[in-house]
């Protein structure tokens, strides 16, 4: 056997496919001799055999005992020729989550989608234990393993038991396990500060380091950040977390031997969205918690984190604040509760609410269920308008801080420099893709209003149709009423209106002239709307920014390679020198990419959008007052018209044949007969019009309400009125 390389009966491994070192273990990644399946190996060093022989079989044990989706397998436990004991465990090909977080695109943490599946895996991981009665003692992101599924959605598996013991939820320790950033404050202040205590420990202990871990996945940053790091000013480290404020979630000292600026909320830079996080916060907060007795037991733990894994993610775009938002809801809540969750998060009242989806309204009843509403995602949300005038917010993300470039040469913080340039081009490309998607559903969604008010203007003049029809059926019929209540020598009251409905019939082609008025300013509207919808496909920022971002990547791997080199000859160091002018460069046209032409577009756009919405709610509200008075209109000709049959009914009695002549009464009668017949055609006309109408008030009262009403409001579509 190779020097390289180490086996036991049934595995073997090359001692430089390293996968991890530890304190008391090296990790290797292996094979089986007879498959060839890829396995984990770890063998424990020396110092490993200076603990005791009940601590040294404890990881064994424990793995032996736990058999779950989300804890890394133990296949077998083999020895070497030199009797040492090796772990022959499940290999995770995603490495660590901590290698996760490391990769450059993930320096602000990870995409909301990943970062739940993080989550639910070490939620579900953790469960295992406390049903097991294991406190794990060591939770980290570089305890917890990437696994790739055959739907290539990541797995994530706890592992290193090496710290693990049995402990039930009222049970204590004593013992000093973990890794000092990690590390409950309690633990902290004996290992690290090396102060002598009595305390002892209880599973609380993992929850900590769970929730800083939380924390570090979903921000890419430490909770608690003294200015020079927390191992290299460990007394400012336990300052931060042991005096921590209720409800802060974050530490951060800005220089040296300042203040520590607290922070109950997620940093901007974090991907996750606020609806997410409207969740997530309190969860955190409860459990970094320094004080054992306050900090959340492990049962309300699970309770919070498993009704936040159960809630379904819903997308919408409010449109006239510009702004996204996921609205986290149980699949069985009613829309009504979905209206409120929308309420809370936008600020925008239920009644002013109206949704949008794929360019038509949404009709939702109240006690429809959630899990009914429509698939969304980011790209497809569903589109909120508000029946109120609101305020749009200048950009949706803030531009993250850059560091400042080293100005000597030196090749290990020139590398460290690049390292997190890397990270920040990331987020400024994250940014353009975001503000190109908030345009694309701007103009999307303010063609979708369009279209909604197109609509309602198409149904108001054929509403005006459909009164134009039975006003003039109503006047006709009211002359006849009238002629024959004048021979009839009976005062009818119904006959009175007709001039209050010729008033009526009179005011009609105004309202015909400002419904028209609105379809014209829609098509200018809708014309400058896909001006700038065609103009959206030839804006090539993001192409841009992926170059610019592939050129600094490029020469953050050329400083990797100086780093290890360490002294560089005359040549390499001066082209060193030149692809550092070639960074600064590159930076330059970053931030002017996304200051001088994205933003500044987005701001433009924002700006039209201001004024279309200004403009679509005037219409919109005007189209709301023209239906209100359309309906009731309508309702009151219906009323109009009960009443005019009672008065053509009367006529009707008293035009019965007389006692006269026989020969003038079979003339009379014949006239009568046929006058008869044409009222009662009349009549069943009229009534089959009246079907379709709803009773209301009289026509009198709401032509005077609607009228002076509508005269008193300034109207967009002069000079008609509506």
């Amino acid at each position: 056997m190779s020097e390289m390389t180490a086996s036991t009966p049934s595995y073997l491994w090359s001692l430089q496919d390293v996968l991890g070192q530890g304190a008391t273990a090296c990790v290797y990644k292996g094979r089986n001799k007879r498959s060839g399946e890829l396995v984990a190996v770890k063998v424990f060093n020396l110092a490993s055999y200076n603990r005791t022989h009940e601590v040294q079989m404890r990881e064994f044990d424990m793995l032996r005992k736990l058999n779950h989706k989300n804890i890394v397998e133990l296949f077998a436990v083999e020895e070497l020729p030199s009797k040492q004991k090796v772990l022959v465990m499940e290999f995770c090909s995603g490495g660590s989550l901590l290698n996760l977080l490391e990769q450059p695109e993930n320096a602000f943490g990870l995409a909301e989608p990943e970062f739940l599946t993080v989550l639910q895996c070490v939620v579900q991981g953790m469960n295992h234990l406390r049903e097991n009665g294991v406190v794990h003692r060591d939770i980290k992101p570089g305890n917890i393993m990437r696994q790739t599924g055959e739907d290539a959605r990541s797995i994530y598996k706890l592992t290193d038991f090496g710290a693990a013991r049995e402990l039930e939820d009222d049970e204590k320790f004593i013992s000093i396990y973990g890794t000092e950033e990690y590390l409950h404050p309690d633990m902290y202040e004996r290992v690290m500060l090396r102060k002598p205590q009595q305390k002892s420990y209880g599973v609380s202990v993992d929850l900590w380091s769970v929730g800083v871990t939380f924390y570090h996945t979903a921000t890419g940053s430490l909770p608690f950040m003294p200015f020079r790091g927390p191992r290299k000013d460990k007394q400012t480290m336990y300052k931060i977390t042991t005096e921590k404020p209720a409800g802060a979630i974050c530490g951060l000292q800005r220089v040296a031997n300042g203040p520590i600026e607290w922070s109950t909320y997620l940093p901007d830079s974090c991907q996750l969205s606020q609806g997410l996080q409207m969740h997530l916060v309190p969860v955190l907060a409860g459990i970094l918690e320094a004080d054992q007795e306050r900090c959340w037991a492990f049962e309300q733990f699970f309770t919070a984190t498993t009704d936040i894994l159960q809630r379904q993610p819903v997308h919408l775009f409010a449109l006239q604040q510009a702004m996204a938002h996921c609205i986290y809801i149980h699949h069985y809540s009613t829309v009504s509760v979905f209206f409120e969750e929308v309420a809370m998060q936008t600020g925008i009242d239920v009644q002013h609410q109206q949704l949008l989806y794929l360019g038509h309204e949404l009709p939702l009843e109240g006690s429809m269920k959630v899990v009914n509403l429509p698939h969304t995602t980011a790209a497809r949300p569903l589109i909120l308008l508000s029946h109120r005038t609101e305020t749009n917010h200048s950009l949706p993300v803030r531009e993250p801080e850059t560091p400042i470039m080293p100005a000597k040469f030196d090749v290990i913080a020139d590398y460290n420099f690049t390292k997190i340039v890397v990270g920040v081009v990331h987020q400024y490309q994250r940014i353009v893709q975001l503000l190109h998607l908030h345009r694309e559903l701007l103009l999307e969604g303010y063609y979708s209003y369009m279209m909604v008010l197109r609509r309602a203007c198409g149904e108001a003049m054929d509403n005006i149709a459909r009164i134009s029809i039975r006003l003039k059926s109503c006047l006709t019929l009211q002359h006849r009423i009238f002629t024959l209540g004048h021979h009839a020598s009976e005062n009818l009251g119904a006959v009175d209106k007709n001039d209050r409905l010729q008033q009526v019939t009179e005011h009609l082609p105004g309202y015909t002239a400002g419904i028209q008025e609105f379809q014209n300013r829609l098509d200018h509207l809708q014309i400058e709307q896909a001006k700038l919808a065609e103009m959206l496909p030839s804006d090539k920022s993001c192409q841009k920014m992926q170059m610019l971002l592939q050129k600094i990547v490029a020469i953050h791997q050329l400083y990797h390679k100086d780093r290890l080199l360490g002294k560089l000859l005359y040549n390499d160091e001066q082209i060193h020198k030149f692809e550092k002018i070639h960074l600064s460069t590159h930076l330059k046209r970053v931030k002017s990419l996304i200051r001088e032409n994205c933003m500044e577009k987005y701001r433009d756009l924002l700006d039209t959008a201001r004024t279309w919405s200004r403009i679509l709610l005037e219409m919109q509200i005007h189209m709301q007052d023209f239906n209100s008075f359309s309906t009731g209109l309508l309702a009151d000709l219906e009323m109009s018209e009960q009443h005019q049959n009672k008065a053509l009914d009367r006529i009707l009695v008293t035009l019965q044949p007389s006692g006269a002549g026989q020969q003038h009464e079979e003339i009379e009668l014949r006239d009568k007969e046929l006058m008869l017949s044409r009222m009662y055609h009349l009549k069943e006309e009229m009534e089959i019009l009246g079907q379709e109408l709803q009773s209301s008030n009289s026509i009198i009262e709401s032509l005077e309400a609607v009228h002076s009403a509508v005269a008193v409001r300034p109207s967009m579509a002069r000079p008609a009125t509506l």
